[in-house]
């Protein structure tokens, strides 16, 4: 069963920076580096979106939102997928998830929390 763990979300002030971090387990490395993957929030009263995403391929792409400001890379070595946050803004306060960047394995994981204040 694939286990997504994301970490590394905490309380910042505006401005600032944060990396967040996304192990993928119960799939061999061949399947996870076939998938693109993304970065999902979701803010209270929101619905999840999807703010950015890496092809099997390394092509990125990100929401208006966060472009510019975010970077999001991916090791097929380490099944693993991180999303480098800066300039961070009161409006990015959400629970962050990885998964694929479309749809998803099936189950998600807890998230972490990204809380940015004024």
């Amino acid at each position: 069963q694939v286990q997504l763990v994301e970490s590394g979300g905490d309380l910042v002030q505006a401005g600032g920076s944060l990396r967040l971090s996304c192990a993928v387990t119960g799939i061999p490395g061949t399947i996870f580096r076939l998938n693109g993957m993304g970065w999902y929030r979701q803010a209270p009263g929101k619905q999840r979106e999807l703010v950015a995403g890496i092809t099997s391929g390394f092509t990125t792409n990100y929401a208006d939102s966060v472009k510019g400001r975010f970077t999001i890379s991916r090791d097929n070595l380490k099944n693993t997928v991180h999303l480098q946050m800066n300039s961070l803004k009161p409006e990015d306060t959400a629970v962050y998830y990885c998964n694929k960047d479309r749809g998803s394995f099936g189950s998600w994981g807890q998230g972490t929390q990204v809380t940015v204040s004024s």
